[in-house]
């Protein structure tokens, strides 16, 4: 690994233990999960002023009003998505600076992501693959078109708060499927959607904070 992956100091193999050793403490339990976050160079996603905090439980601006969200969000988001074993395609909405993204491929056969704004989608598909993850397919559009070309899914993970569950989601979500969202404005909560084979069942777990969904691509 060359040493802009490895890091050093404040972004060291060592900092990165003691943040996966903050993760266990606040309930995350998935060794798949924490193995693989303990082995993504959190600090290559965020620009190089901001390296020595990227190992901090905090999210972190990524330009374009968007950021990277924080350890614990990803984690918890994607040990909830693989609590039934592992899953076959998986939906990202909002790829961002590609983190969660990161986290995510190593852990299922495929990722599909999309991403409206298209600086950060070239900033996350470089950094992606100088990971060498090539299990990846990226879009430049709008995320509540989802992508339907690709559908159905067994997972979806949406990283920016709608109002409301977006409908064109819920359809590509595979029976059996299930979609951590979250949802509100000022106040949002994290929802786990399962599809079942007559309907959905929509479980809210905590509050969170994210960035609005917003349309359009840009």
């Amino acid at each position: 690994m060359n040493e802009r992956l490895q890091g050093r100091g404040m972004t060291s193999s060592r900092t990165r233990g003691r943040m996966i050793d903050r993760l266990r403490e606040q309930g995350i339990t998935n060794a798949s999960v924490l193995a693989v976050i303990g082995d993504t160079p959190r600090h290559i996603f965020v620009d190089e002023a901001l390296a020595s905090r990227s190992y901090e439980d905090t999210a972190l601006p990524i330009g374009h009003n968007q950021t990277i969200s924080q350890p614990y969000i990803v984690a918890r988001m994607t040990e909830l998505l693989l609590e039934n074993g592992p899953l076959s395609k998986v939906l990202e909405i909002g790829t961002g600076c590609g983190y969660q993204t990161a986290i995510l491929a190593p852990l299922v056969d495929k990722v599909y992501s999309v991403e409206r704004i298209a600086p950060l989608l070239k900033k996350a598909k470089n950094n992606l693959w100088d990971l060498k993850l090539k299990n990846i397919s990226y879009q430049h559009s709008d995320g509540g078109w989802g992508w339907p070309e690709q559908a159905p899914f067994d997972g979806i993970l949406v990283a920016a708060a709608p109002v409301e569950i977006p409908e064109t989601l819920l359809e590509q979500l595979a029976v059996g499927g299930v979609m951590l969202i979250p949802i509100g404005g000022d106040k949002q909560e994290l929802h786990k959607v399962t599809r079942t084979e007559t309907g959905y069942e929509d479980e809210i777990l905590e509050p969170v904070s994210f960035v609005p969904f917003l349309s359009g691509r840009g």
